[in-house]
């Protein structure tokens, strides 16, 4: 088996810039005691992709094995598509069925009701105003507190009125009146 060669950077150290090599030489001539520069270049190292890239080499056995990787993502990737689209379709389909058993269970619940004496007879009085014989039934149409009704409004009239040049309360009494008024549903 061959030896790869080494780079010719890694063999060479007069191959950095001529500005690291001052400075590796400034740094080496340093007090130990003496803080160092520290800068942005001298904290990363710098690669050169073509002398990386040169230094891979790639054999049969790794070639074949690369176009199998791909292979098999170019299979496995659209059968992993289907697998996640089936599995939350399922999850769906999980949920409507736990939606129809809840829905079951209630109208079985309604049905046991239904079975009773008592709640049929309530039902057909309150739903269809049945009643037994010899009773009177008295229905109240608007049966709502007659000061909880709005109030009728007041005809508009054909006059003009200059409008006060201080529109400021006007709005807080208008804003405040709204905040207090009583509306005809919320009596109860």
């Amino acid at each position: 088996m061959a030896r790869r060669p080494t780079p010719p950077s890694a063999s060479r150290p007069s191959a950095q810039p001529p500005s690291r090599a001052a400075e590796s030489a400034k740094s080496r001539a340093a007090k130990p005691g003496a803080a160092k520069p520290r800068s942005s270049r001298a904290a990363t190292r710098e690669v050169d992709v073509r002398e990386w890239a040169s230094g891979i080499r790639l054999s049969g056995f790794m070639v074949i094995m690369l176009s199998l990787v791909v292979l098999g993502a170019w299979v496995l990737v659209p059968t992993l598509g289907t697998f996640i689209d089936q599995r939350q379709k399922i999850a769906a389909l999980e949920a409507s069925v736990q939606v129809s058993a809840d829905e079951i269970e209630a109208l079985e619940q309604e049905q046991e009701r239904w079975e009773d004496p008592a709640y049929i007879t309530t039902q057909a009085r309150e739903r269809l105003y049945y009643v037994k014989p010899g009773e009177v039934v008295y229905l109240v149409d608007n049966d709502i507190d007659p000061a909880s009704l709005p109030q009728e409004q007041t005809p508009v009239s054909d006059e003009l009125k200059k409008t006060p040049a201080d529109w400021m309360p006007q709005l807080l009494r208008t804003i405040a009146g709204a905040g207090l008024a009583q509306n005809a549903s919320a009596g109860g």
